[in-house]
């Protein structure tokens, strides 16, 4: 092999470890110790996560702070104090891991599963009963997608689903009905409401907590795709975070996370 060539290789070997974000700030030195576990994510599991924690205090443990929503609001601060982070997807915790360096990738951990489900208007107008309704014209569709540029954990779930049996027209007919592309869970919830829209590829926890706005519908079992939460603590984390992550996954925190469609 010409040498300027293996040089190359070894470089990018050796590079290709540490973290090329544009959130990545080699200049925020990480010191989580501070007394309080801080939980930072995606926002979605957070409401059944603080559930838990609201448990976990009132039984005397460490006050636990959980930071959600989209990674570009918390990264900073994540950064410098996070004991731990959660990844609502293995795709989405891997593309964390390219920003917080501090953390590894062989101490991620996966806690709980969901299935990805579909959000419907509220009692169902368009009786969409399976994943094959979605597949006629005139159905609106908004899917979540990170488009290249944003980590959600929803990226390629509705190519995955609509694909599950190997049709390719399946994909087509599914595509030509979608009407958003949004970044995000939070902002395909807006668009499903200003579209208007018939159907959401989404995750029980978000008709769960918004009853008031959508209905639920199960994805047919040979089309049914799942995806994880899971969690990676800081070698300098809080000693405590780790009592409440197990914590996390005791039969009473196992019967708090399913009522949001979460299980082991």
């Amino acid at each position: 092999m010409n040498k300027s060539i293996a040089a190359a290789c070894v470089l990018l070997s050796c590079t290709s470890a540490f973290a090329q974000t544009t959130l990545f700030d080699p200049s925020i030195e990480h010191n989580p110790q501070d007394g309080v576990i801080k939980l930072y994510g995606a926002g979605g599991p957070h409401t059944a996560l603080r559930k838990v924690a609201d448990v976990w205090e009132k039984q005397g443990g460490t006050k636990v702070e959980l930071i959600a929503g989209p990674e570009d609001k918390w990264s900073a601060d994540a950064q410098a104090d996070a004991d731990a982070l959660w990844g609502t997807s293995e795709q989405s915790m891997t593309a964390f891991l390219e920003t917080y360096e501090t953390f590894d990738h062989e101490k991620v951990e996966p806690i709980y599963i969901r299935p990805a489900i579909i959000a419907v208007q509220k009692g169902n107008p368009k009786n969409i009963r399976s994943f094959d309704d979605l597949l006629a014209k005139g159905i609106k569709i908004v899917v979540t997608e990170g488009k290249g540029i944003y980590n959600t954990s929803g990226t390629g779930v509705w190519e995955d689903l609509a694909g599950r049996k190997g049709s390719l027209n399946d994909i087509a007919r599914f595509r030509d009905n979608i009407v958003a592309y949004s970044l995000g869970s939070g902002a395909s919830f807006k668009a499903f409401k200003d579209e208007k829209a018939d159907a959401w590829i989404t995750w029980p926890n978000w008709p769960l907590n918004n009853s008031k706005d959508m209905d639920m519908v199960s994805i047919d079992k040979d089309r049914a795709i799942w995806r994880d939460l899971n969690i990676v603590v800081s070698p300098k984390a809080d000693p405590q975070t780790k009592d409440f992550l197990n914590f996390l996954i005791t039969k009473k925190g196992q019967k708090i996370m399913k009522t949001e469609g979460w299980q082991r």
